[in-house]
């Protein structure tokens, strides 16, 4: 087996300026709307941070890194024991539009590392679709979608 160390990286462009997907990305009363349930405070540079998700009944750390306003997000959380770095990034797209490039790095090239990649690959995607949608049209595409897995 390979020693590679696995890498997710997704992107999408929202067609909204830079400043209004940043807000929406560290004001926890923006990303109820979309990702969370609840958070103990805005991202802001070396806040420790709680999040809850709608889907999931358990709290997940974050701890902030590095933020540029309207343009560079980093955060840390944990998977399977390891922290790991999650970077979303914000260019200017056309016609005003803000192109979100989102990495979260690395687990080992194993079975759990395949786990982790193939569910978080899924959920940064659906990540970006519902800040999408909230953004472009105050859709809330999360909300029902996964109730099933409280069953």
């Amino acid at each position: 087996m390979t020693s590679q160390k696995l890498e997710i990286k997704v992107a999408m462009q929202i067609q909204k300026p830079m400043n209004e997907v940043f807000e929406a990305i560290v004001d926890p009363e923006k990303m109820t709307n979309y990702f969370i349930s609840e958070s103990t405070g805005r991202m802001e540079e070396g806040k420790n941070l709680i999040w809850k998700f709608p889907e999931f009944d358990f709290e997940c750390p974050v701890r902030v890194g590095k933020i540029e306003k309207d343009k560079y997000i980093s955060y840390y959380w944990e998977n399977s024991g390891k922290e790991l770095l999650v970077e979303i990034t914000l260019s200017e797209s056309l016609n005003n539009s803000t192109l979100v490039s989102i990495s979260e790095k690395d687990m080992e090239n194993n079975e759990a590392g395949l786990k982790w990649l193939s569910g978080n690959s899924f959920g940064w995607s659906n990540f970006l679709a519902c800040l999408k949608a909230y953004l472009e049209y105050g859709i809330n595409l999360r909300k029902g979608s996964f109730d099933f897995m409280n069953k």
